[in-house]
C-alpha cells in the first residue's frame, strides 16, 4: 500500500470548467458575493493574507499555471508534510459549512501530471483532464 503524499480540500459539485473547486476558491467566491458576516470576513481576509505572506502562490511563479487553455483543469494539492497549511484549513471548512457549502478532503499518492511544485504543494492536471486534453489535440491537430 502506498503512503498518501498529497491532500486536497474541494467542493462536491463541479464548476463550469468541469473541475471540483478548491476550499480557497469556494471561500473566495462567498467573500466576493458579499455573503460573509463581519467575523467570517475578518477570518477569511486574515487567513488568506497569512497564506499569501508565508507560502508561495503558484500563480506568482507561473502566471499560466491555472490558465484553462494551457493547463486545463489544473488544481493545487498540499503535500501531506505541510501540516501547518493543512490544519489551518479547518477554519475555512467551518466557514463553508456555515453557508451550506459541502467540502471534502481527498488524499492521493498520485493526483495527476505535476505542472508546478514547491516545498509545500503541487499543481496538477488530473489524469482524466490530461488525457482528454491530449486526445483533443490529436483529434483537432
Amino acid at each position: 500500500m502506498t503512503d498518501v503524499s498529497y491532500v486536497r480540500f474541494q467542493g462536491t459539485v463541479r464548476n463550469e470548467q468541469g473541475a471540483f473547486p478548491g476550499v480557497f476558491g469556494l471561500a473566495n467566491r462567498l467573500a466576493r458575493a458579499g455573503k460573509l458576516s463581519t467575523e467570517q470576513y475578518r477570518f477569511w481576509r486574515a487567513n488568506n493574507d497569512w497564506y499569501d505572506t508565508n507560502y508561495p502562490n503558484p500563480s506568482d511563479v507561473d502566471p499560466f499555471v491555472y490558465d484553462h487553455e494551457t493547463n486545463p483543469g489544473a488544481v493545487a494539492w498540499f503535500k501531506s508534510s505541510s501540516l501547518e497549511l493543512i490544519t489551518r484549513v479547518d477554519g475555512y471548512l467551518e466557514l463553508l459549512a456555515a453557508h451550506g457549502v459541502e467540502c471534502r478532503r481527498v488524499d492521493s499518492s498520485d493526483p495527476g501530471k505535476i505542472i508546478y511544485e514547491d516545498e509545500y504543494q503541487v499543481v496538477v492536471i488530473p489524469y482524466e483532464r490530461h488525457e482528454t486534453s491530449v486526445n483533443r489535440r490529436l483529434v483537432s491537430g
